[in-house]
């Protein structure tokens, strides 16, 4: 089984069924047999109490009714694909963010963590930021958020779980990395939430999987589940690099990947 569900069009064209299609072709083409589209949840208004800040609410434009009327029609023509969403998680909006997940009809969710208070871990335009910080002091605050994300009990799976390293930084200290991969898997443990294995940090500067194989390990260890996804902005990027992520999987000794219905979860041989 191969699955796709962190993925994105609406920065590279409608929300409709015809740009669908091609994403459901690439898909098809790739061998994934389960293809899943997760907008990101700031474009919606919907999403305003949850995160605001400049650079989230000039790309706020959109209606949720758009993304849940093109998951009808795909559904009445018999396309097969799931409804997914991916939010950021913001520690102290989870009912918020509860009240949100549970108005919509998903058949899974991604918490992903991409805002340390204002800054964008993960944009270019706030890649300078690392220089002026205590690297060990950013990778605490993050794990932080990773930690109570998990255990808020919200999200079917964590986006990208060390996109914290996306441009390269990283603190010397090995032990203290693996103290950080071993809390987050203990927290994502206690609720049954799964990551992801992601090639898109083949596409970033770090030029590296998510997650780290020491993290991907530790969270095997502590029972941790996968999916596999590419984080696909466009039809391109599906299935991209899955070679490198089965390898990854099957190194750390994963031999199923889970699929996603109505938010609930089932097992797979992973391949």
């Amino acid at each position: 089984m191969l699955t796709d569900y962190h993925v994105h069009m609406a920065e590279t064209g409608d929300l409709d069924v015809d740009y669908l299609r091609t994403y459901i072709q690439k898909a098809k083409n790739e061998g994934i047999q389960e293809l899943g589209i997760s907008e990101h949840a700031y474009f919606f208004q919907e999403t305003k109490d949850i995160l605001s800040n400049p650079w989230v609410n000039n790309r706020r434009t959109l209606d949720f009714d758009i993304y849940q009327q093109m998951f009808d029609e795909a559904e009445k023509q018999g396309l097969p694909i799931k409804m997914g969403i991916e939010m950021d998680y913001m520690p102290g909006k989870e009912k918020e963010m509860e009240a949100f997940i549970d108005t919509h009809p998903f058949d899974y969710v991604i918490g992903s963590v991409h805002w340390i208070d204002d800054w964008g871990i993960d944009l270019a335009i706030y890649r300078e930021e690392y220089e002026k910080r205590d690297l060990k002091e950013v990778y605490e605050q993050y794990f932080d958020r990773v930690v109570t994300l998990a255990e808020s009990g919200l999200f079917d799976f964590v986006g990208h779980i060390d996109v914290i390293k996306v441009f390269g930084y990283r603190p010397d200290d090995r032990d203290f990395l693996i103290q950080q991969y071993k809390r987050a898997a203990e927290a994502l443990a206690s609720t049954n939430t799964l990551i992801e294995i992601s090639t898109a940090g083949l596409r970033k500067p770090v030029g590296e999987l998510y997650p780290d194989p020491d993290l991907l390990r530790i969270c095997k260890e502590a029972g941790v589940g996968i999916v596999l996804c590419s984080d696909a902005h466009k039809p391109d990027h599906i299935g991209y690099r899955y070679d490198a992520a089965i390898d990854l999987a099957k190194s750390a000794g994963y031999i199923h990947v889970h699929t996603f219905t109505n938010r609930k979860a089932e097992r797979h041989p992973v391949g």
